[in-house]
């Protein structure tokens, strides 16, 4: 703690940079680093290396090898490069590793060199050739940007939905450019291009030419140019040494520095902590490394070994054969801290700390100074907020316990900030661990989330680690443990060395009822593995029959699909199910496969008789169901729009009926048929529709247009009951006016139904006089109703008096009208008294 500030570099009057090592790398390399190709992910990620790839002196047998290292330089993975020639490589957001070819093609490949797809920049690229490639990252995704051998430039902006655009062309350009970079501006993704002392700009449309404001006339021509990690700043480098800084939008100059060296760097990148007005990059040549700012002052450090710069979101992370090393701008927090002679609340409460350990009255003189300047709380967020950059465990907890200190003496101080920076520092402490090797610092964590980092975890197969971290920040299962460990079961089903009973049994036991675990996500993962009957042992877990399905049936296990279904009891299901087997079944099968599933076949015959009715007709027949098949031939009758067509489907159906020993509905369809082509007759005959009515109607209608003897023929012929053609017949004269022809046929023979009707149809014509002729003849029983209907209440009268009901008195009486019906009125009450006497 004493040197703490012994490796500070002032950059100016205000900025400090230091450099620190984070891992002294265990990768062994033999190789330099200048003779590979090399990406190493941002936010602490991995580290891509193509070994062998510019060795001359290696036989063109020699086979490159692809090796993928943690940031601590352990083995991840490795393989032989067996693909085409490899112009670049990149890493995706997700971690995953781009490998951009000569032909134009780039395979992705996951941290543990197992490919998992490829996709081609377009014929243009494959015809001339990539000469140069670049990966970056948008609000969009990941992107990758492309310099042919015909000195023109492709990209898509999202590897994920894959859209190639063809930059315009450069005006006579004859040679690949000095240098290029692609930017992000207002959502748009454009490409700078440098070719001498000349900048060209290359949007959607159209190729123009800028110029940085405030350029030296003497600067010469451009060699390197750098943007910054969030897209906002652009530095250029020119071959007279001169370096100008600025916004990536070229409309203002930040600040310029002379290096005074003018062999072109092999790197030039970014060094920047967010929110911070210190701007500034890092140049690195062979054996140099330079940090040039605002100031006309610079940084420079010797390097012993070949080095590759990674820009990261708040410094520089700096590769070699022996280490791997942090180069960043101090933070304010830390400045005001541990700067030599610093008075700031957060110095004097560290300060208070120790003398409190040592036992030393100082310790008192130095809290009453804080406390009288009333600057306690703004000290113990200092030294909290400098706890979180620092990455030695030991000067972490020196400034926690002097926060923890302060605190003491604070009223209600909130602990909520304190408690968090612990938690946060003790997860980064453990993933920087050299096993894990992800050194991310405490900016690029809150950056990143701890889902993410979670994420990434996973993806490196740490499954006990990231479940700790969830129980320890007490994350809830779904967020956390569920999710994991339904990536490690997903994990688990890939391994081929275990039979497919162990490995169910083990995930079932690791995973049971967990909230957020969906077994058949995992039983996907287990198909895509080329393990199906793991898959179907996994979908015996699944609760969710819904889950279930889908996937049998894309396992082709159908059958056992339907039975699922029909389980769930889920009808939508079920058809779902029952629809893919009639496509993917022969029709004889899958009417057998019916057979056996009884609720999945009425669930069928249900869908036919709405959408396909010819298929039901095939069910029937399959069945033997002799009934229903005549009942599908009426139906189809009725569609039919020919009489011959009609009389030929219900034929059909009397012969099914006959054969199901239905005899009344055979009976009852052929006299349906009879009646079919008697109307045609009649139609012929008179000119006038009868199809398509009842035989009830069709009589009516004989009737109305006076033709009598045809409807008596039909009365006779299909066997109508005399009182319902009593009825018909009545009803239709009545409705025709023929009071003449209803006299003569309730004259013809006794009338079965009576006389009454003849009284009520002729009243509901409105014709009370031949009303009036019927109503004597009706039975005795009837006539009160009868007189009343024809307005005779002194005849209803007598007829209530000569039975002697008083019912059928109070109901004449209830008609009657004290004005006009006296006499009724005095002779009813009368004979009322007489009967009430007796």
């Amino acid at each position: 703690m004493d040197c703490y500030t012994a490796n500070w570099n002032p950059l100016g009057e205000e900025a400090f940079y230091r450099k620190f090592e984070l891992y002294a790398m265990e990768w062994s390399l033999k190789e330099d680093l200048r003779d590979c190709l090399v990406a190493a992910a941002p936010y602490g990620g991995p580290i891509a290396l193509l070994k062998n790839s510019g060795r001359k002196e290696k036989s063109p047998s020699a086979r490159p090898l692809l090796e993928i290292y943690s940031a601590s330089g352990l083995l991840l993975a490795s393989i032989p490069w067996k693909s085409g020639q490899l112009v670049h490589l990149g890493w995706t957001a997700s971690e995953d590793l781009l490998c951009i070819q000569e032909d134009g093609t780039v395979l992705i490949y996951n941290l543990f060199c197992e490919f998992k797809r490829h996709f081609s920049m377009g014929n243009e690229v494959l015809q001339n050739h990539v000469l140069e490639a670049k990966v970056f990252h948008t609000e969009y995704g990941t992107g990758v940007a492309i310099l042919t051998g015909a000195h023109r430039f492709s990209l898509t902006t999202n590897i994920d939905d894959l859209k190639l655009r063809r930059m315009p062309e450069v005006p006579g350009l004859q040679k690949p450019p000095s240098c290029w970079a692609v930017l992000s501006q207002d959502r748009v993704t454009i490409v700078l291009l440098a070719v001498g002392q000349d900048l060209y700009l290359l949007d959607n449309t159209s190729c123009s030419v800028v110029t940085p404001p405030g350029m030296s006339p003497a600067a010469g021509a451009y060699l390197r140019m750098a943007v910054s990690f969030n897209y906002r700043c652009l530095a250029l480098f020119t071959d007279t040494g001169y370096i100008w800084m600025g916004l990536s939008t070229l409309k203002e100059k930040l600040c310029e520095f002379n290096s005074s060296i003018r062999s072109p760097p092999k790197q030039m990148v970014w060094c920047m902590r967010p929110r911070s007005r210190q701007r500034a990059v890092v140049v690195a040549w062979d054996h140099q490394l330079m940090v040039a700012g605002n100031s006309t002052e610079c940084i420079q450090f010797v390097l012993d070994e070949d080095s590759y710069l990674v820009p990261e979101l708040d410094g520089v992370r700096i590769l070699s054969r022996t280490s791997h090393e942090f180069l960043h701008e101090i933070p304010e927090a830390s400045q005001e801290i541990f700067k030599i002679a610093s008075m700031a609340p957060g110095a004097l409460l560290l300060e208070a700390q120790k003398e409190y350990e040592k036992e030393s009255q100082k310790a008192d003189e130095y809290l009453r100074e804080i406390k009288d300047q009333k600057l306690l709380p703004e000290a113990v967020s200092q030294c909290i907020e400098a706890a979180g950059y620092e990455h030695e465990p030991e000067t972490q907890k020196s400034l926690l316990r002097a926060a923890s200190f302060g605190k003491c003496f604070i009223d209600k101080f909130p602990p909520e900030s304190f408690v968090r920076m612990c938690q946060d520092l003790r997860v980064l402490n453990a993933i920087r661990d050299y096993q894990i090797g992800i050194p991310l610092t405490f900016t690029q964590y809150k950056r990143l989330t701890i889902e993410v980092l979670l994420d990434r975890l996973v993806l490196r197969r740490l499954y006990p680690l990231a479940i700790r971290i969830c129980e320890y920040l007490r994350l809830s299962e779904i967020q956390g443990v569920s999710r994991i460990l339904a990536h490690w079961a997903c994990y688990k089903v890939q391994q081929k060395d275990k039979s497919d009973e162990e490995v169910a049994h083990a995930i079932n036991q690791k995973l049971g009822d967990t909230p957020g675990i969906s077994y058949s996500e995992i039983a996907a993962r287990a198909y895509d593995c080329g393990r199906t009957e793991l898959a179907i042992k996994l979908l015996e877990y699944e609760p969710r029959s819904g889950e279930q399905v889908p996937l049998l049936l894309k396992m082709k296990r159908s059958k056992l699909a339907l039975s699922k279904a029909i389980e769930s009891g889920d009808t939508d299901l079920v058809y779902t199910v029952v629809l893919h087997l009639k496509n993917e079944l022969n029709r004889g099968t899958f009417f057998m496969t019916l057979q056996n599933q009884p609720v999945a076949l009425s669930l069928y015959r249900q869908f036919c008789k709405h959408q396909e009715r010819k298929t039901l007709k095939d069910l029937y027949n399959q069945d033997d169901n002799h009934q229903e098949l005549g009942n599908f031939h009426v139906h189809s009758s009725y569609s039919e729009q020919r009489i011959e067509g009609r009389v030929g489907a219900l034929q059909n159906a009397v012969d099914a009926y006959y054969k199901a020993k239905n005899e009344f509905a055979a009976k009852a369809t052929e006299d349906q048929i009879k009646l079919l082509r008697l109307q045609r007759h009649l139609q012929e005959d008179f000119d006038k529709p009868y199809l398509d009515l009842s035989l009830h109607d069709t009589v009516s209608n004989l009737i109305l247009d006076g033709h009598h003897k045809r409807a008596e023929q039909l009365y006779r012929e299909f066997k109508i009951p005399d009182k319902r053609y009593w009825w018909l017949k009545i009803s239709a004269l009545a409705t025709r006016g023929d009071w003449e022809e209803m006299e003569k046929f309730s004259k013809s023979k006794k009338s079965p139904i009576g006389y009454l009707p003849f009284v009520e149809i002729s009243v509901k014509h409105h014709n009370r006089y031949e009303a009036k002729k019927y109503a004597p003849r009706v039975t005795p029983e009837q006539r009160v109703k009868a007189f009343i209907l024809v307005g005779d209440l002194d005849q209803a009268a007598d007829a209530a008096i000569e039975h002697k009901n008083e019912n059928e008195m109070n109901f004449v009486l209830s008609k009657c009208t004290a004005s006009t019906d006296v006499a009724v009125v005095e002779k009813l009450n009368r004979a009322r008294a007489q009967l009430l006497k007796k």
